[in-house]
């Protein structure tokens, strides 16, 4: 039917050094819209990891979905975006890459940025980002106390 608004649910991606709770203050808000919204918990091991975290949220979703990245979730998106059931992509100061473009690709032809500093690679070349750097680039504008909870 012409005009005719169909449901969708929104898939929330979160980014490198985070997990599903970062949209704890988003999803009480699209909620209250009336709209049904899922966060989705990755792994953040690899991209495809991500991409098939993503992809089983999506399968057990039963109408077409916004799928919504923020950050490291841009990449993620971009991939899973590919999937039947997603009618659109929001990208939220989101990585947003062209086809066959890696993130190391979007630094390419850019200065190193300031916050790159509080990233630690352990011996299995997982990143970290240090507790100064969640509260100076990352988190700088949560209260003290939700700073150290995403610490």
């Amino acid at each position: 039917m012409v005009g005719e608004k169909t449901q969708k649910t929104i898939v929330l991606v979160h980014g490198a050094f985070a997990d599903g709770t970062s949209w704890s203050k988003v999803i009480p808000l699209l909620q209250a819209k009336g709209l049904n919204v899922v966060a989705v918990q990755n792994p953040t091991d690899s991209l495809a990891n991500d991409v098939a975290a993503v992809n089983r949220v999506l399968e057990s979703i039963n109408e077409p979905v916004v799928l919504v990245g923020h950050s490291w979730g841009g990449m993620v998106i971009t991939e899973a975006g590919n999937h039947e059931k997603v009618a659109a992509l929001v990208y939220v100061s989101a990585f947003a890459p062209s086809e066959n473009q890696s993130v190391n690709d979007l630094f390419a032809d850019y200065p190193q940025p300031e916050w790159f500093s509080a990233v630690a690679a352990d011996s299995s070349s997982f990143l970290t980002i240090s507790t100064v750097g969640i509260g100076e680039y990352f988190a700088q504008d949560l209260t003290a106390g939700e700073k150290a909870g995403v610490a």
